[in-house]
């Protein structure tokens, strides 16, 4: 997997670098206005393979009750979201490895549910900007191996890992991040047994398959080019990023939690990686984390790979002892 990834990876920053142009992305983008970015070098955006929602994003999903839920292995990992009193939901990882974003609404907020494999990157916004909601798809675009989605209402590009407009008339605007955090399913379960899961979508993909099988244990990231990690923290650790700080997972892991910046990292075991073994449910145990305030309310946060970290948050702080 690693060498067929190496390859692939040498194969698209050969075609991104002849097509790092805007006027080679306008006939499939007519909409964009790429004169307004805050890109500085367009040979950043490279295709990572397929085209403009050839990864399907989802809209308006179904959900069932957990305790009719078969399919879907104790360990295997889903994002949750709880809003207020409204009943919480489970977004498991084996549908969006294969959709990535999950468009919802959820106590009557629009929400967008992203989760990027290539750095582990599962975060929730709040859809709603001042001047509307939006609803975001795929574009097929990486940069810093992290996904690129896009609005439909203004057609301008997102970074998913930030959280932030990098291309056309919204280029500079901001999502609201909600607090969401990885679990296993089991955990879900047994925390809210009136939960609901989202339903399988239907599409004709291999749900609980793992299409990147041992990725999280490779020595590189996928078209990535930018500085590892310092402290010799490997590129593809995972670090839950609170703000710009980010602790090491192993180091959380091992002192049982942490308290520290004003938030509480607790760290429990039963959660498979989602980018592990081909199967998703056989993954190793890579444990869930979760992130409170003072007041024990659950924060908005992260647990992604540190290469990703290092390259978004460049000047962010490595909390390592």
């Amino acid at each position: 997997m690693t060498r067929f990834l190496s390859f692939l990876s040498a194969l698209i920053v050969m075609a991104g670098l002849a097509h790092a142009d805007p006027a080679f992305w306008r006939h499939e983008w007519p909409d964009t206005n790429f004169n307004k970015t805050s890109v500085k070098n367009w040979a950043e955006i490279m295709s990572g393979g397929p085209p403009r929602d050839g990864i399907p994003a989802l809209d308006d999903p179904t959900f069932r009750k957990v305790g009719s839920e078969r399919r879907i292995s104790g360990t295997e990992p889903v994002i949750t979201v709880e809003i207020g009193g409204a009943t919480p939901r489970a977004y498991p990882l084996r549908y969006l490895t294969w959709h990535e974003i999950v468009n919802d609404s959820i106590g009557g907020i629009p929400i967008a549910v992203t989760f990027c494999p290539l750095c582990n990157s599962g975060i929730t916004f709040d859809r709603r900007i001042k001047r509307g909601t939006l609803r975001f798809g795929v574009t097929g675009k990486l940069r810093n191996s992290d996904m690129v989605m896009f609005d439909r209402e203004t057609e301008s590009w997102w970074q998913q890992a930030i959280g932030e407009a990098i291309v056309g008339d919204l280029t500079g605007t901001k999502l609201r991040a909600l607090p969401s955090w990885m679990e296993s399913f089991a955990q879900f379960k047994a925390r809210n047994p009136s939960g609901l899961v989202m339903e399988q979508p239907d599409y004709d993909r291999s749900y609980g398959r793992n299409p990147y099988a041992d990725y999280d244990s490779s020595s590189r990231p996928f078209l990535y080019s930018g500085e590892n990690p310092p402290h010799g923290i490997s590129p593809l650790e995972r670090v839950v990023r609170v703000g710009d700080r980010a602790w090491p997972l192993t180091r959380i892991r091992e002192m049982g939690g942490v308290r520290e910046a004003g938030v509480a990292i607790s760290w429990e075991k039963g959660q498979a990686s989602a980018l592990d073994h081909a199967t998703i449910a056989k993954g190793r145990d890579v444990g869930t984390v979760r992130v409170r305030d003072g007041q024990g309310r659950d924060v908005a946060h992260d647990v992604m790979f540190a290469f990703a970290f290092r390259a978004f948050w460049p000047k962010g702080r490595w909390m390592i002892r």
